[in-house]
């Protein structure tokens, strides 16, 4: 990702008004707010905009910053000798609106997601959360083998599981220290939980680093696309983010929740304290502050799955801030869209497994295997390949290690499965014949 173009210096000689009358004669006046309020674009847009609408580019740039300054509600220095403009376009108070109808557990009250399924549910989603944040930083394993070594408290293998289960351990740290205070001290422990054996030098992990040697840079091209703050400024910077995360300075503006976490993930990014490892500790603290706000439902939403599957654009999210003189709309905006993504998905997962749990109902009325078991089946069915151990089912469906292997033992007295010895570990596999046992099972 190459550094984006910065935009042009607006000095004060441009007259606002004269701006608008020239948009207002071309009838691009309306477009020019929608676009503002809706989309919030970076100069590069405007830019393309101003030749399309035929006008003097630096005119219409001078008009959109005249414009967001006058609707930026909230300018605040959280990071000594740092200034961040936030504005509040509709799109963000959109989401912030259908956020706060659904975050803080509207589906939990709807009866969405039982006390049973949601230690299940929540499993699942933490796995899924620390598989993609550390996809995000280079690790290659695949979903399927990294889940199975979650599920199966395997030990990592190479570098990337390490990273994985080093991810999965934070998530649940934070659920954990959920009302613990943010402090230098807690950032620096949850870092060391998220490097833990995978950094060149083991004393760099949970330690600010002690040199200027970090850089941002583009993969490609090896272009520094940032430079992060001097390490000797370190100590401040987060003690101020300490600050800030806590609540302990008092505004004259109210910061909605979901803002301030947002705020916390972009400058956690931006102060880049470690030496690595700064993107998924700055992810995790995020998840840490919503949860410790009561949107529980976050808890739920692997976001860094959704940022996997558009990672330039999260880049340009940071990027653009940065070059706009720290203006925050553009990675508030970003991240917005991921969690609107990130709330959907799960409400069609929830919706898919609701019909699946129906289904399994159903069929629970014409035989002897409980909802666990029949899931198991289901599972087969699907892919007669797969195995299991009493470990993955303790930990997919959050039960007890004698409930696990007690499911698994009465599928294997059902002539279902069979079991062989794999190092300290017993795998349960479907038997040759397993379709036609099941079906026969079913039709009895």
């Amino acid at each position: 990702m190459k550094r984006p173009e910065r935009p042009p210096y607006i000095s004060s000689k441009y007259n606002y008004r004269s701006i608008l009358d020239e948009l207002r004669e071309k009838g691009r006046f309306q477009h020019f707010l929608d676009l503002n309020e809706n989309k919030y674009p970076y100069w590069d847009k405007w830019k393309y905009a101003a030749k399309d609408w035929g006008m003097d580019e630096k005119r219409l740039w001078a008009a959109v910053k005249s414009l967001r300054v006058s609707n930026q509600r909230i300018q605040f220095s959280a990071l000594e000798g740092f200034v961040f403009q936030v504005g509040t376009p509709s799109i963000v108070q959109n989401y912030l609106h259908a956020f706060d109808l659904t975050l803080p557990g509207a589906l939990q009250g709807d009866g969405i997601i039982s006390d049973e399924d949601r230690t299940r549910y929540l499993a699942s989603s933490l796995m899924e959360e620390a598989i993609a944040s550390s996809q995000l930083e280079g690790s290659v394993t695949t979903r399927k083998v990294a889940r199975e070594m979650l599920e199966n408290n395997r030990k990592p293998r190479n570098l990337s599981e390490q990273m994985i289960l080093n991810n999965y351990e934070a998530m649940k740290w934070i659920l954990a220290n959920k009302d613990a205070a943010f402090t230098p001290a807690s950032i620096r422990a949850l870092h060391a939980i998220i490097t833990s054996q995978t950094l060149p030098q083991p004393s760099e992990e949970g330690a600010f680093r002690k040199d200027d040697e970090v850089n941002v840079v583009d993969v490609q091209t090896g272009q520094t696309v940032y430079t992060p703050p001097p390490h000797d400024q370190l100590d401040q910077l987060v003690a101020d983010l300490c600050r800030f995360a806590n609540d302990e300075e008092k505004h004259p503006f109210f910061i909605h929740p979901i803002l301030k976490g947002i705020f916390l993930h972009f400058m956690l990014g931006y102060i880049h304290p470690f030496s690595d490892g700064n993107g998924r500790t700055a992810r995790t603290v995020f998840y840490w502050y919503l949860v410790k706000k009561g949107y529980w439902l976050i808890e739920y939403m692997p976001l860094s799955r959704i940022i996997l599957g558009s990672k330039a654009q999260y880049a340009k999210a940071y990027l653009h801030t940065e070059a706009d003189e720290n203006d925050l709309t553009y990675f508030l905006i970003y991240n917005l869209k991921s969690i609107a993504t990130a709330l959907e998905d799960l409400k069609k997962y929830l919706a898919r497994k609701a019909e699946e749990k129906k289904s399994a109902l159903v069929l629970l009325r014409e035989t002897s295997f409980n909802d666990r078991q029949i899931l198991i089946i289901r599972e087969i069915i699907q892919d007669q390949d797969v195995y299991f151990s009493v470990q993955q089912i303790q930990n997919r469906y959050g039960v007890s290690n004698q409930t696990a292997r007690t499911d698994l033992m009465g599928l294997m007295e059902q002539g279902l499965l069979d079991m062989r010895a794999r190092g300290k570990m017993n795998q349960f596999f479907p038997v040759k014949d397993f379709l036609v046992r099941i079906k026969k099972e079913f039709n009895h």
